[in-house]
């Protein structure tokens, strides 16, 4: 309990606002934000999916586009076989991402390659960028424009700290757009 609450504060709320920002201005202009990552990172961004185009969208004026490209193990393991483990994310970027879109990668080390890969191609193809990273932040932290980094190299700290991270740019992006009066009745 004491390291997660330390974890927790090692969280800079500059760079929860810069994230919530990037995250708002797509849904806003209706870019497409991807999300991605590795075991149970990849349930993550997933979740990331549901919460941030359902629960953004519920008595909001937006309408977001969210894609996890985590969500078709048909087309991760045909990548991975054919071309790359390395490539499954950045591979399906290539096709269905266009400039201003946003990726938020997630990883706790920040060092997997497929998420360094699908990050430098992001950022070399005019996508914002967004990592959830813990440990020392690895690539993935130095890649990405705007890291939400959790400073603990317990990996079960770090990815239940990512989930709430999660939950709270869905929230308060949702929040951001809601009456006081209907946020009240939440």
């Amino acid at each position: 309990v004491d390291e997660s609450a330390r974890a927790a504060r090692s969280i800079k709320p500059v760079d929860l606002d810069r994230a919530a920002t990037i995250l708002l201005a797509a849904y806003t202009r209706g870019a497409v934000v991807f999300s991605c990552g590795n075991g149970g990172s990849a349930s993550i961004a997933n979740h990331l999916q549901c919460d941030h185009l359902k629960g953004v969208r519920t008595e909001t004026d937006l309408s977001p586009r969210v894609v996890s490209l985590n969500s078709n193990i048909e087309l991760l393991t045909a990548i991975a076989n054919d071309i790359a483990y390395e490539d499954v994310f950045a591979y399906q970027l290539q096709s269905q991402s266009r400039p201003g879109d946003v990726l938020v990668a997630i990883s706790s080390s920040g060092r997997s390659p497929n998420i360094v890969r699908a990050l430098a191609w992001a950022r070399d193809h005019d996508l914002r960028t967004i990592a959830l990273t813990g440990f020392n932040g690895g690539d993935a932290r130095a890649v990405a424009e705007v890291s939400v980094h959790v400073d603990c190299t317990n990996y079960g700290i770090v990815e239940d700290l990512h989930q709430a991270v999660m939950h709270a740019l869905a929230q308060y992006i949702r929040q951001s757009r809601m009456t006081a009066d209907a946020i009240s009745s939440i």
